[in-house]
């Protein structure tokens, strides 16, 4: 067998195999008992039907087309083996030349795991970024605190006012006609929030409990109801109800209502130092977005378009994930967007070749700094997956399979590399203020890309450059001519 091994665009390789012409004979011969043994042919038993009989049975060619196949599988095989390549899906496979009595030629385009090429990642010339918290921060939190524990009571001394919360009644009419939904006898709102046609609130303001008032809106020219989108409409409205809100002072009670603290200084010092572990909390997630940005960008790749592809179905599979939980179907989304699905795609692949290539690279750097995951680390991973989602059964076993292992390997190396690497640089610079995690690490498991991965049965871009399981099969050829 002859192989020439010629470098292809996209991360792949070109494989010119040739076969001399008795392998192609060998190939006929077992290719007749094959389709002798499963064809019933009347007037021979089982298996013993020529050549000639099994074509004019089954057709010219079968027997040709039958021996091509096995043989380009057999080969293609002991090529990865021999050139000692390790393919990412299947290959596009072409025949050249098969012909008897002439040597069988076929060439193979195979992905292949790309190279990565790292550039500086260390050498970034930029640290975290604290956000400071100030005596204002602080009285921005109370307010929240005050506000999340304020009353409502009745106003009865003034009219009303943005931030009130009111109960209306109208009825709304289109040339001295109601129309559909333009009357209720109880509307609760909350004044200034423009819940309803803009501007219409705008009316109310200064309006006592009681008062009623009769003006006329224009509808916006995007009103969701194509009937009253761009329409003038006349409404008379009465405010039953009227009520503000009414915000605790800051006292004793109201700190005791918040937490054990004694006093009011004992409070806002401990929401300060909160509110600083947060913010270096932030600054240290912060960090490490942009150590990964200055590491993609200057590593050289080139992507496969498998992975990009896949990357893409993993997308549209978390995307539809996200309208579920909106209760939105994908085909009532397209149609509001006046979208197709191959649009959606279009959309989705520059997203998709950013964590493709963010994958990769990650991975190298791992693998470079040689940071590596034990067994037992991937165990308690999928122990916890196992327990979180014992009711599917496709998910636990995803986790349960080497390809699963390789997933929440690859995704625990990618996290404790970038974090190593800030460690080193807290390391180079004791005068910063530390920068732990108040969080726990976030878990392998607790990611969509992992559901996605397992409903679409797509192949890990973080794992290729390791141990990620790959299928080294060859499409069905086309019919040998």
């Amino acid at each position: 067998m002859q192989i020439t091994r010629t470098p292809a665009p996209k991360s792949s390789v070109q494989l010119e195999i040739e076969l001399p012409p008795e392998r192609l004979e060998r190939a006929m011969t077992d290719a007749v008992r094959v389709l002798a043994r499963r064809t019933r042919v009347p007037g021979f038993r089982p298996g013993k039907a020529p050549r000639p009989v099994l074509e004019r049975h089954l057709g010219p060619g079968v027997v040709l087309d039958e021996a091509v196949d096995h043989l380009m599988q057999d080969a293609y095989r002991a090529a990865l083996l021999q050139e000692d390549i390790l393919p990412l899906t299947n290959a596009d496979v072409e025949v050249v030349q098969a012909e008897e009595g002439k040597p069988f030629i076929f060439k193979a385009i195979v992905p292949v795991r790309p190279d990565v090429t790292l550039g500086d990642v260390k050498g970034f010339p930029f640290g975290p970024e604290i956000d400071t918290i100030d005596d204002a921060r602080v009285d921005q939190v109370i307010d929240e605190l005050r506000d999340q524990n304020a009353t409502l009571a009745a106003v009865e001394d003034r009219g009303a006012k943005d931030g009130d919360y009111a109960v209306i009644s109208f009825v709304g009419t289109r040339d001295g006609e109601p129309f559909d939904g333009g009357t209720s006898e109880r509307m609760p709102l909350i004044l200034g929030q423009e819940r309803l046609i803009p501007g219409f609130e705008a009316n109310l303001l200064g309006k006592r409990v009681g008062e009623s008032i009769d003006f006329d809106i224009d509808f916006p020219a995007d009103y969701g109801e194509p009937t009253l989108a761009g329409q003038t409409a006349h409404f008379a409205v009465e405010i039953k109800e009227l009520r503000e809100k009414i915000q605790p002072d800051i006292d004793e009670d109201f700190v005791a209502s918040v937490g054990s603290f004694t006093s009011v200084e004992e409070m806002r010092a401990d929401i300060k130092r909160r509110l600083e572990e947060n913010a270096l909390d932030r600054a240290r997630h912060g960090f490490a977005d942009r150590i990964i940005e200055y590491a993609v960008a200057n590593a050289t790749v080139e992507l496969p378009d498998v992975l990009i592809d896949q990357e893409i179905e993993v997308m549209h599979d978390e995307f539809r994930t996200q309208l579920a939980r909106q209760g939105i179907t994908e085909e009532a989304y397209l149609k509001a967007v006046e979208k197709t699905g191959d649009g959606l795609h279009a959309d989705f692949r520059p997203n998709a070749e950013k964590r493709v290539k963010t994958l990769l690279v990650l991975s190298k750097v791992a693998e470079v700094e040689g940071v590596e995951i034990s067994d037992a680390a991937v165990d308690a991973e999928v122990a916890q997956g196992m327990a979180r989602y014992a009711g599917d059964e496709r998910l636990t076993a995803y986790f349960a399979s080497d390809r699963g292992r390789s997933f929440i390997r690859s995704t625990l190396r990618r996290s404790r590399v970038v974090e190593q690497i800030i460690d080193g640089w807290l390391a180079a610079h004791p005068e910063h203020p530390p920068m732990p995690h108040l969080e726990d690490q976030p878990s392998a498991i607790d990611n969509e890309q992992a559901q996605a991965n397992t409903a679409i049965d797509a192949t890990y871009p973080g794992a290729v450059l390791s141990d990620e399981p790959v299928a080294p099969l060859v499409d069905e050829p086309a019919p040998a001519g």
